[in-house]
């Protein structure tokens, strides 16, 4: 896995539990690889959000994206859940 699907589960937490922000966050933290610091999910958060930027029409797709989300996460800092 390159680190997408945590992007795209937070996202769909998002959308069903709208006003839970506690979900939202353990969502975020339960799929970043087990083990990560707080560095670690910092530089994960980085690296997961650049990716998407980069992905094409037909990767979001695959993805359950679409290119306006991903822009919005993509453009998130890293420091934002």
């Amino acid at each position: 896995m390159n680190g997408l699907s945590d992007v795209r589960l937070t996202l769909r937490s998002q959308e069903l539990v709208a006003g839970q922000k506690n979900g939202a966050c353990g969502a975020v933290l339960r799929n970043a690889p087990s083990g990560l610091g707080r560095w670690g999910l910092f530089w994960h958060r980085l690296h997961t959000r650049r990716a998407l930027l980069t992905l094409t029409p037909e990767q979001l797709r695959d993805v359950g994206l679409s290119c306006e989300q991903a822009r919005e996460e993509g453009l998130k800092p890293f420091w934002r859940i």
